[in-house]
C-alpha cells in the first residue's frame, strides 16, 4: 500500500496537507471519484490542475451549472446542423456519426492517455444530476443511441468532483466516492500558501495582514468571508500601493479587495466606529 500512497505530493504551487494528498492518492488507487467539499476558496478547483501538474496529465474541466444534464457531459447530437446540411446539400447527412459530440465526460473516456476529470460544482446541479452519472462513472462506458455504439474507456480518468455543500448529494453517489473535506487553512498553512505565491513578502506586512484578515473571517455578521484567493489579492495590492505597515490592522486600507459586499464593508467599519479592536474579534 505504500507504493500507491505516494504518487501525489503537491505542486510548486499547491500547498497540500498529507490527509489531502493521502485522500488523492487513495482514489486514484481504488479508482474512484475523489468528492471534495469546502467553504469557497480551500482550493477545490485548483487541487484537479495541481494533480494533473504533478502527474503531467491533461485536465479536463466540466464546470456544472444549474442547467446542466448528465447526458450533455457524454455527447449531443447536433440535429440542428444535420437539418442545416440536409437542407444545402452540405456533406453525406447519412453518416449521424459525424453529428456526435463528445461532451467533458467523452473526452475523458476516449482519451487515449489517463487524464484528470474535474467535475466542478457538482451540487449545482438538480438533484437527478448525480445519479445519472453513476452508471457511466462505476462501468466507465456509455451507449450511444443514434449510432447503437457502446464508448467504452480506453483509460480510465481520474476523476475530481468537488461541491460547495450547496445541497445534499444522494447517499447512492457518496458510497461511490472517497470523500474529503478542505478545512480553511489555519495561520500557519496560509502563510505556507502566501510564500509560494510572495516568497519575497515583508514579514511586518504579512503578520499585520494575517491578524486583519483572521479577525474579519471571525467577525460573526460577515456574510461573504474573505477567501485564500481575496486574501493575496489584498496582499499584492498593499504591497503595490506602499501601504504603511502600522496602518493595516486598525484601517483596513483597500478593504474591497477583501469584502465584496457593501453590508460586509458597514460592519467592518462601524467595528472601527465604536472603537473596536479588530483584535477582540
Amino acid at each position: 500500500m505504500a507504493n500507491l500512497m505516494s504518487t501525489f505530493k503537491g505542486s510548486g504551487s499547491y500547498v497540500a496537507s498529507k490527509e489531502l494528498m493521502n485522500a488523492v492518492n487513495v482514489s486514484i488507487a481504488l479508482a474512484k471519484p475523489l468528492l471534495i467539499k469546502g467553504e469557497p476558496g480551500t482550493g477545490k478547483t485548483m487541487l484537479a490542475e495541481s494533480i494533473a501538474v504533478s502527474l503531467n496529465k491533461r485536465l479536463i474541466s466540466w464546470s456544472i451549472k444549474s442547467t446542466t444534464k448528465a447526458q450533455e457531459g457524454l455527447y449531443v447530437y447536433d440535429t440542428v446542423q444535420r437539418l442545416y446540411d440536409s437542407q444545402f446539400g452540405e456533406g453525406d447527412v447519412g453518416n449521424i456519426k459525424k453529428y456526435i459530440k463528445l461532451g467533458k465526460l467523452g473526452e475523458a473516456f476516449t482519451a487515449d492517455e489517463q487524464t484528470v476529470l474535474l467535475i466542478d460544482e457538482i451540487d449545482k446541479a438538480d438533484l437527478e444530476f448525480p445519479n445519472d452519472l453513476l452508471w457511466e462513472l462505476d462501468r466507465m462506458e456509455f451507449y450511444i443511441s443514434e449510432t447503437k455504439e457502446t464508448v467504452k474507456t480506453k483509460s480510465r480518468p481520474i476523476v475530481i468532483i468537488t461541491s460547495n455543500a450547496e445541497k445534499e448529494l444522494p447517499d447512492a453517489f457518496l458510497r461511490r466516492c472517497i470523500f474529503h473535506y478542505i478545512e480553511f487553512p489555519d495561520l500557519k498553512r496560509m502563510e505556507e500558501i502566501v510564500k509560494v505565491h510572495y516568497g519575497d513578502i515583508d514579514r511586518r506586512l504579512l503578520d499585520q495582514a494575517m491578524e486583519a484578515f483572521y479577525s474579519i473571517r471571525a467577525m460573526k455578521d460577515i456574510q461573504k468571508k474573505p477567501s485564500t484567493s481575496e486574501l493575496l489579492d489584498w496582499l499584492k495590492a498593499l504591497m503595490l500601493a506602499g501601504v504603511d505597515v502600522d496602518r493595516i490592522v486598525s484601517e483596513i486600507p483597500l478593504a474591497g479587495v477583501l469584502l465584496k459586499k457593501n453590508q460586509d464593508i458597514d460592519v467592518m467599519y462601524e467595528v472601527k466606529e465604536k472603537g473596536y479592536s479588530l483584535r477582540r474579534w
